[in-house]
């Protein structure tokens, strides 16, 4: 009798919302992929296949784990991933003009993917050991400790060079950091600096100057790829045979696809390959132009129940390791989703970001689904409680 009311605490305590959503959108695009990946491409829907059977695996162990043992290895997990990243230098695969990938045969792995995981639970970490309920805010000395465990895997990611994923490292954590409720004093310099962000830009790409007296402030020390990225995305009909094209071609084929799009496998963008990365970065592209807008907001609701599950799991969670480790996930796949689909529309630089669960790719697929695991062991502390 008590293991049929245990067993009935778990399968309450399941974020079914999660697991449908999440199944329902790998489904979609694996669904997508072998459209994206079709001949003469490798059929890359069956390894996509591959990997989330992998991922479901681990995240079934993740998801049993004990919580209290997962918070003992927050630190073993980090410096794993940091040592991982630090190999790379060394060992690591150069495509692209970035180190990012370790190959072993047939296998490619991603370490920055799974570096995102490793850096969330570190944090959590600190902030569960940290708390100090007469001090519920926190000031600038007392989050040093945590951006400093988030800046220096960001760094490593960055001098890959990887800007896109350290970005969204940077992005995540400034999301778990307002959600430890920083003081007024850290959000008034916060303000601070987002408004002189956004004049260095105005100097620097939006306000006329003389050419031959230009005074800019970080333009001239970009790299000429990253500074024709941003001048694209303030003026999205410059170069277009340049360093805008792909971007340009990305809007074509979204907007082409109207509202019931042009069909499975009939996109023409897709079809005659004018879209770059359309199996990994403009997946996004591909969907929108063979299913049409109608299905893309169906995917972007998709997208908000993972959201707001993981949100769910975060409110509910008994303890703060768990809370921030919710928060941290959710954040994660908010962020490359806004930059994914923000960027393949025109309305952000391009970085080159995968579309969780959409875009092709073992290291992300997993990681995100290992992400998924960590949200349903929180869930489940409920019931392992007695609760």
């Amino acid at each position: 009798m008590m293991e049929l009311s245990a067993e009935r605490r778990s399968v309450s305590q399941m974020p079914w919302l999660l697991l449908l959503t999440v199944v329902l959108t790998t489904a979609v695009g694996i669904y997508n992929l072998a459209s994206a990946s079709r001949p003469p491409s490798s059929p890359m829907w069956a390894s996509q296949i591959a990997y989330f059977f992998i991922g479901s695996a681990i995240a079934v162990v993740v998801a049993w784990i004990d919580p209290k043992l997962l918070e003992r290895l927050a630190i073993p997990i980090y410096l794993v991933n940091l040592g991982a990243l630090v190999a790379l230098k060394f060992f690591g695969h150069k495509a692209k003009g970035a180190e990012s990938w370790f190959i072993v045969g047939p296998v490619r792995v991603q370490p920055a993917e799974f570096m995102k995981i490793g850096m969330l639970l570190m944090m959590a970490k600190y902030f569960h050991d940290d708390y100090r309920p007469q001090q519920p805010t926190y000031g600038f000395l007392r989050l040093i400790p945590p951006a400093v465990i988030a800046l220096i895997p960001t760094a490593l990611v960055l001098v890959q060079p990887d800007l896109g994923t350290a970005l969204m490292m940077a992005f995540t954590t400034v999301t778990v950091l307002v959600f430890a409720r920083p003081s007024l004093t850290v959000w008034i310099v916060a303000g601070v600096l987002a408004i002189g962000s956004v004049g260095v830009l105005w100097n620097d790409y939006v306000r006329v100057q003389n050419t031959e007296q230009r005074f800019t402030i970080i333009r001239h020390k970009l790299k000429k790829h990253q500074d024709a990225r941003i001048t694209g995305w303030l003026d999205p009909t410059s170069d277009l045979k340049g360093s805008n094209y792909h971007a340009m071609q990305s809007k074509i084929a979204v907007g082409s696809g109207g509202v019931n799009g042009k069909g499975w496998m009939e996109g023409t963008q897709t079809g005659l390959r004018y879209l770059p990365e359309q199996h990994t970065d403009f997946i996004f592209s591909v969907f929108a132009e063979e299913q049409g807008y109608l299905k893309c907001l169906g995917l972007l609701v998709l997208y908000a129940g993972i959201l707001l599950a993981a949100l769910g799991v975060a409110a509910g969670a008994k303890e703060r390791f768990g809370a921030f480790v919710a928060v941290g996930i959710a954040a994660m796949i908010f962020w490359q989703v806004f930059e994914n689909i923000g960027m393949v529309t025109g309305l952000l630089p391009i970085t080159g970001i995968t579309l969780p669960l959409m875009s092709y790719g073992g290291s992300s697929m997993v990681s995100v689904l290992i992400g998924i695991g960590l949200l349903i062991n929180i869930s489940l502390k409920r019931q392992r409680s007695g609760l």
